[in-house]
């Protein structure tokens, strides 16, 4: 059955503010906390919630820091589903995932934050019920090796109740991988990829633990 809150491709605007950060993502079935406390950011999010609630997630290019960085071609718009300001002057908010887009063009600033125009038509899928075809257990099994190996947990009951979809793209955004293997699974052209992407980069990751373990015995 179809989320009722999920737009139709023709409904999706083709100018929408963009959020550059390091190492945040969000993807077509998950979510992403978010808390803002700059000025230009704070702007964009009530301007957000004036119109769409669309926020374009994407991340600077090698890691970039500073005001106006390089950014990828390629991120994910995320819609402002909660929201809560708090009394030092930060609002607290979670964006669920729409779909991916690619930038085209990007226009001046806007109140001090970036927008451009970008093209949904490589992500059309995005807004569909994608199958998806993998073991769950093999893959918690994986990401609960993989957090064991840097010695780090989660909440792994707030999991149990997620689709196949929503489990992939909840792991692969908050599983603390790379900048550069987030940008990966971001790119990965359907949920399918995504999800023996995020495989791979657990599994890599556990037997470079082990070896780096064995060097040292």
């Amino acid at each position: 059955m179809r989320n009722p809150f999920t737009p139709n491709i023709e409904d999706l605007p083709s100018v929408i503010p963009l959020f550059p950060l390091s190492g945040a993502v969000v993807l077509p079935h998950g979510q992403l906390p978010l808390n803002i406390f700059e000025p230009r950011y704070l702007s964009m999010v009530f301007d957000a919630l004036a119109g769409s609630r669309l926020v374009g997630m994407v991340q600077p290019l090698h890691g970039e820091e500073g005001d106006c960085p390089d950014l990828h071609r390629t991120g994910c718009a995320g819609r402002i589903v909660s929201f809560s300001e708090t009394r030092d002057g930060r609002v607290l908010l979670v964006l669920s995932g729409v779909s991916r887009f690619d930038v085209e063009d990007e226009l001046e600033l806007y109140r001090g934050y970036r927008r451009a125009k970008i093209s949904w038509s490589r992500f059309t899928h995005d807004l569909d019920d994608e199958e998806i075809d993998i073991d769950r257990d093999r893959l918690l099994s994986l990401a609960k090796t993989y957090l064991e190996s840097r010695q780090l947990a989660i909440e792994w009951d707030s999991l149990d109740g997620l689709e196949l979809p929503e489990l992939v793209d909840t792991l692969a955004s908050s599983l603390p991988f790379s900048s550069r293997e987030k940008q990966g699974l971001v790119e990965a052209l359907i949920i399918q990829d995504r999800c023996e992407l995020l495989s791979a980069l657990c599994e890599f990751a556990v037997e470079h633990a082990t070896q780096g373990e064995s060097r040292t015995h």
